[in-house]
C-alpha cells in the first residue's frame, strides 16, 4: 500500500517558503489530499503492529497520536504558524503523555526522525529513574549494548545532565555514568528515500521494536 508520496514532500517544501494562512488556506485540499490522510493511514497501521505487541495501547486512537500542523506560537519569537513535519506518538494517553516512555516520530521531506524513551521528567520520577538504574546496572547495561539497539540506534543515551548529583549514587555513577542524566531517550534518523517506502509501517516498527526493552527497563522504575 502506498502511504506517502512525493507530493507530501512537495508540500512542505512550499509550505516552507510560504508559511503563512493565505498560503495554507488556498492549499488546505492539498493538505488534506496529500499529507494529512495518507499521515493518518500511516499512523493507523503503525498503530496496529504496536497494539499487537502493547495490549496497555489498544484503547489509543488515531487523533490521540497525531500532532496538529498549527505551531504553538504564544510564547515563541518564530510566529510562522504551521510546522514543516508531520508527528504522532505513541503512548497510554496518547501524544500528551510525554513522561511515559513512548514512540515517536516525525516525517519532513528530508528526513524520517524517530526518539523513544523519556524526556519529561519531574523530581520524583527522575530520583525513581535513577534508583532503578541503580540496582538494575547490569541489566541496564546489557540492554543498551544489545545487537538490535545497537543497530537502530547506535546504542547511545542521549539527554540532558547534572553537573552534580545526590552522593548516594555517587558510587554507581562511577560505573554508570548515565546516571547523571535527567533525561533518558534516544534517537534514529532514516534516509528520505524511505518516506515513499510502501512497507513504511513495518519499517518504523522494527525501531519500535528496537526500542521496547529498554523502554519497559525505564517503564517498571515507576511501578
Amino acid at each position: 500500500m502506498k502511504y506517502l508520496t512525493q507530493n507530501f514532500k512537495d508540500f512542505f517544501k512550499e509550505l516552507a517558503s510560504n508559511n503563512n494562512s493565505e498560503w495554507f488556506n488556498s492549499n488546505r485540499k492539498r493538505y488534506e489530499v496529500e499529507v494529512k490522510i495518507p499521515f493518518q493511514k500511516l499512523v493507523a497501521d503503525v498503530l496496529k503492529l504496536i497494539v499487537k505487541t502493547d495490549k496497555n495501547l489498544s484503547e489509543l486512537k488515531i487523533s490521540d497520536c497525531i500532532f496538529r500542523i498549527n505551531r504553538d506560537i504564544r510564547f515563541s519569537k518564530d510566529k510562522t504558524p504551521y510546522k514543516l513535519q508531520m508527528s504522532a506518538a505513541f503512548a497510554p494517553g496518547g501524544r500528551k503523555n510525554m513522561s511515559y516512555p513512548g514512540f515517536y516520530f516525525e516525517i519532513n521531506p528530508e528526513e524520517i526522525n524517530i526518539y523513544s524513551g523519556v524526556y519529561m521528567t519531574d523530581k520524583n520520577h527522575l530520583e525513581q529513574l535513577r534508583n532503578h538504574i541503580a540496582s538494575n546496572n547490569k541489566t541496564f547495561e546489557k540492554l543498551i549494548k544489545s545487537d538490535e539497539f545497537i543497530k537502530k540506534f547506535n546504542g547511545e543515551i542521549l539527554g540532558e545532565k547534572q553537573k552534580r548529583i545526590d552522593v548516594k549514587y555517587k558510587e554507581i555513577a562511577e560505573k554508570q555514568p548515565l546516571i547523571f542524566n535527567k533525561q533518558f531517550y534516544f534517537k534514529a534518523t532514516i534516509d528520505e528515500k524511505q518516506i515513499t517506502n510502501d512497507n513504511l509501517p513495518k519499517l518504523l516498527f522494527e525501531y519500535y521494536h528496537a526500542a521496547m526493552p529498554i523502554c519497559n527497563f525505564l517503564y517498571k522504575a515507576s511501578k
